[in-house]
């Protein structure tokens, strides 16, 4: 009998989660083919046995590794389901944006994180607007990992301003890296919640996921990118401007931030402020403004929402004040 050998390219899934926890699902796979020898390392698996057979393999492996893409998991069942040739049992998949690590649905939780995927879809600018809590930065970074798995795009790109909201920089330890890193934080942390560490690090140190302050923006032209600014009512009306221009060719852009929480100096103008008034109904931008009743964090911090937003209140009334200045 005449044989061949075949060589099949893990690219599309982290090789852990393929290979499954010490190689459980490879193994899985290996027995399932017991006609064919099989040598397996990294992400390229190199089988030998008759042509027929090794073409069903790698046929095989392909819908596997589709599988593992789309859940990020992948386990024996679902495995054996499809080299049986049957369909593996779905996930309830209604409105799930992404399914992050160990397979968790990423999904609206509200109206108004829906009409924020909504949006996305529709236009190429969607800014997105309310308190802390209300997952509008979580659900803007899925709605970018998702076009990226979908090859809508090329790159992501998540930035910051490097706003001091009571710490100085200049008294952090480290190098510049070190002392921006804390401020871009909480993108590393949606991020690791939706891609698995070695894709992530892959991604990372290949720029096709790039998270860097606002000031790096500067003098680039982003074209197949989804573009992410978080907090941006910290930003100036001249950074605002910068960052809208970046915007290039099959880009988009979405523009998160609060505007109760600004920690620019008082006599500085917000640029989320300005350019909301600027561009509110302009063809092709979509604004999404989120409210108190919209958190989907503890129960606890809708609470403490509205009791800091109580007291504030009353300062301001005390002291005579009517808050920010948000005119020219």
């Amino acid at each position: 009998m005449m044989m061949n050998e075949r060589t099949v390219i893990i690219d599309n899934v982290d090789p852990q989660i393929f290979y499954g926890v010490n190689n459980n699902n490879i193994n899985l796979i290996r027995n399932l083919f017991p006609k064919l020898r099989m040598a397996a390392r990294g992400n390229v698996i190199k089988v030998i046995g008759a042509p027929e057979e090794t073409a069903e393999f790698e046929n095989k492996i392909h819908e596997i590794q589709a599988h593992a893409a789309k859940y990020n998991k992948l386990t024996e069942d679902a495995i054996i389901d499809i080299v049986r040739g049957e369909a593996p049992a779905e996930v309830n998949a209604e409105g799930v944006i992404i399914y992050g690590q160990n397979g968790k649905p990423i999904a609206p939780r509200n109206v108004n994180q829906t009409k924020m995927v909504k949006s996305f879809g529709q236009n190429d600018l969607t800014f997105a607007l309310g308190p802390a809590g209300t997952g509008k930065t979580y659900i803007a970074i899925a709605l970018a990992v998702s076009a990226l798995k979908n090859k809508q795009c090329r790159k992501i790109i998540l930035s910051r301003p490097a706003v001091e909201a009571g710490e100085k920089l200049g008294f952090l330890p480290g190098d510049m890296k070190d002392k921006i890193d804390p401020y871009l934080q909480p993108l590393y942390d949606a991020l690791e919640d939706m891609v698995p560490p070695l894709k992530l690090k892959e991604y990372m140190e290949a720029g096709t996921i790039q998270i860097a302050p606002l000031a790096f923006m500067r003098g680039r032209t982003l074209n197949d990118a989804i573009i992410i600014l978080d907090e941006a009512q910290n930003t100036t009306r001249h950074q605002m401007k910068m960052f809208l221009t970046r915007l290039g060719q099959n880009a988009k852009m979405i523009v998160t931030g609060d505007a109760t929480q600004i920690d620019l100096p008082r006599s500085t103008q917000s640029g989320l402020l300005q350019a909301l008034r600027i561009l509110r109904g302009v063809k092709g931008i979509g604004i999404i403004e989120y409210e108190k009743k919209d958190i989907v964090r503890h129960p606890l911090v809708q609470r403490i929402v509205d009791a800091y937003e109580h007291r504030e209140k009353e300062e301001d009334e005390e002291n005579g004040e009517t808050g920010r200045e948000t005119g020219e």
